[in-house]
C-alpha cells in the first residue's frame, strides 16, 4: 500500500508507443477536415505557406521540448520546466491553463464523436455515444499507463495508414490515372491562386494550422513514463520535420491540385459534414464510392485519439501539479497500476459536466465561452516551451555544464526557440484579426467577440499574477535554476 501513497508513475511506455504519440498528436481533424478551410481562405499557395511556416515553428518547439524532456523526463513536462527555469507563477498558470485546456476539450471530442457517428445511425441520441465513448477513454486511462499508449498506437497507425493511401491515390489522381485527364497544375494558377486574399489570407490560416499541429507537445509529457527516455524522446522529436513534411505540406498540395480554391466544399468542412472532408473529395474523384463512410471511420478514430491524448495529458498535468504543491495533495494519489486515479476521476468528471452544459440552451452559452477560453491555451503552452529552454539552457551554461552532457541537443539555438516565440505571439495577437481590421467600438457585439476570441489570455495572466503575489514569487536567477531529476 506505501507504493499508492508514495505518488510513483509507472514507466511502461515503448519507443514505438512514444513515437506513435507524437505522430497521433500531429495528425487528426486539422489535416482531415480543416485543410480544406485554410485551401480556401489563402488559396493552395498561401495554405502552403501558412501550414510550412507553423510546420517549421512546431520542428523548433519540439527540439526545445525535447533536450528538456530527454534531460529531465517529468510528467509535468513544460510547466515543471517553466516553474525550474522561468517563474513558478509562470509554471503554475501554464500548468493549470493546460489541464483546463484538455479537460474543456474532452467535452470537444465526446460531443464531436456521437455526431460522426450520426453519420451511420442517425436517429439514436447523441448523447448515448458521448456516454459510451467517454466510458471507453475512461477506461482506456484507468487500466494503464501501457493500455493507452497502446490504444495510442493502433488510433495512429489508422491515421499514417489513410494519409498513405491519400497520397498514392492523390498522385495518381493528379496524372490521370484514377478519375480520368490528367490535371496538372490547373488549380494552382486559376483565378486568384495560387496565393488569395493576400497576407492576411494567409495570417488568419496561421492559426487554423496552429489549432492543427496542437498535440504535439504531448511527448514531453509522456515522456515521464517512457522506459527510456534518452532514447525514445529523441527518435520521436526527429521525426517531427518529416511527418510535417509528409503529411501536411504533401497532403495540402495535393488537395490543392485536385480541388479548385473556389469549391464550395472547401469551405464547408467540418465535423458536421464529414462528407466533404478534402480528403473524402479526392477518393470520390478517383472513384471510390465508399469514401465517406471510410473517412467518416478515421475520422472517428483521430477524434477518439485527441480525446484519448487530451484525457491523458491533463490527468498527468494535475497530478504534476500536485506532486509540486499547486493543486490539492490528495491529487498526488496514484494505484498500483501507476495510475493518478485521482487525478484522473475528477478531470474525467469537469469534461462530462461540461458537456453536460451543452444538453440546455442556457448551458450551450457556458460551454461556448468554456471552450472560447481555452481556445488559447495551446499557444500559451508552447510560448512557455520556448520560454523555457531559453532559459534552461542559458543556466545550463552558467552553471558549468557541458553541452556534451545533453543526451540531445536541440538545433539552432537561440535562433529555434526566438523564431518559435514570436510566431507564438503573433498568432495569439492575431487570434481575431478580422474584427481589428473593422473595428466597432460602440457596437456591443464587437466587444463580445473580442472577448470570447481572447478570454483565454487574461485568465491566464490572471492564474500568474494571482500566484505570483500571494506566494511571493520571483523570476528564477539563472544559477540557481535545478537541473535534478524529480521522479527519478
Amino acid at each position: 500500500m506505501k507504493k499508492e501513497n508514495n505518488g510513483e508513475i509507472k514507466r511502461s511506455l515503448k519507443t514505438r508507443h512514444l513515437s506513435m504519440i507524437a505522430i497521433g498528436g500531429s495528425i487528426g481533424t486539422g489535416l482531415f477536415l480543416a485543410s480544406g478551410n485554410a485551401i480556401a481562405t489563402a488559396g493552395p499557395g498561401g495554405a502552403l505557406v501558412a501550414y510550412s511556416a507553423i510546420g517549421i515553428m512546431v520542428f523548433f518547439l519540439m527540439t526545445s521540448l525535447g533536450e528538456m524532456a530527454t534531460y529531465m523526463p517529468v510528467s509535468g513536462s513544460f510547466s515543471t520546466y517553466a516553474s525550474r527555469f522561468v517563474d513558478p507563477a509562470f509554471g503554475f498558470a501554464l500548468g493549470w491553463n493546460y489541464w483546463f485546456n484538455w479537460a474543456i476539450t474532452l467535452a470537444v471530442d465526446i460531443s464531436t464523436a456521437a455526431l460522426i457517428v450520426q453519420f451511420w445511425f442517425p436517429n439514436t441520441p447523441g448523447w448515448i455515444w458521448s456516454a459510451i465513448f467517454l466510458i471507453l477513454i475512461f477506461g482506456l486511462n484507468a487500466l494503464s499507463v501501457r493500455a493507452y499508449g497502446e490504444s495510442e498506437y493502433w488510433f495512429s497507425i489508422i491515421k499514417v495508414a489513410t494519409v498513405i493511401i491519400f497520397l498514392i491515390v492523390g498522385v495518381l489522381t493528379i496524372f490521370g490515372i484514377l478519375g480520368g485527364e490528367y490535371m496538372g497544375f490547373k488549380n494552382f494558377t486559376a483565378g486568384e491562386a495560387p496565393f488569395k486574399g493576400g497576407f492576411f489570407a494567409i495570417l488568419g490560416t496561421f492559426l487554423i494550422a496552429g489549432f492543427s499541429f496542437q498535440g504535439t507537445e504531448l511527448v514531453g509529457i509522456a515522456a515521464g513514463e517512457s522506459e527510456t527516455p534518452e532514447k525514445s524522446v529523441p527518435k520521436a522529436i526527429k521525426q517531427v520535420f518529416w511527418r510535417i513534411l509528409l503529411f501536411y505540406i504533401f497532403a495540402i498540395f495535393i488537395i490543392g491540385l485536385i480541388i479548385p480554391y473556389t469549391s464550395p466544399n472547401l469551405l464547408g468542412s467540418g465535423a458536421e459534414d464529414i462528407a466533404i472532408s478534402p480528403f473524402t473529395l479526392v477518393f470520390e474523384k478517383a472513384g471510390l464510392a465508399f469514401a465517406a463512410s471510410v473517412m467518416n471511420a478515421v475520422i472517428l478514430t483521430s477524434v477518439l485519439s485527441a480525446g484519448n491524448s487530451g484525457l491523458y495529458a491533463s490527468t498527468r498535468m494535475l497530478w504534476s501539479l500536485a506532486e509540486d504543491g499547486k493543486a490539492p495533495r490528495f491529487l498526488k494519489k496514484v494505484n498500483r497500476r501507476g495510475i493518478p486515479i485521482a487525478a484522473l476521476v475528477v478531470t474525467t468528471l469537469v469534461g462530462a459536466m461540461t458537456f453536460i452544459t451543452t444538453l440546455s440552451e442556457n448551458g450551450s452559452i457556458i460551454y461556448t465561452w468554456l471552450l472560447s477560453a481555452s481556445g488559447l491555451t495551446g499557444f500559451i503552452a508552447w510560448v512557455g516551451i520556448a520560454v523555457s529552454h531559453y532559459r534552461f539552457r542559458r543556466a545550463f551554461i552558467k552553471q558549468g555544464h557541458d553541452l556534451s552532457e545533453l543526451k540531445y541537443r536541440a538545433k539552432f539555438f537561440p535562433f529555434g526557440p526566438l523564431l518559435a516565440l514570436v510566431l507564438c505571439i503573433l498568432v495569439i495577437i492575431g487570434q481575431d484579426y478580422n474584427s481589428f481590421m473593422h473595428p466597432d467600438f460602440s457596437n456591443p457585439a464587437w466587444w463580445q467577440k473580442i472577448a470570447v476570441s481572447y478570454i483565454g489570455l487574461p485568465i491566464f495572466l490572471g492564474f500568474w499574477g494571482i500566484y505570483k503575489v500571494t506566494k511571493k514569487t520571483k523570476v528564477i536567477k539563472l544559477e540557481e535554476a535545478k537541473f535534478d531529476h524529480p521522479e527519478s
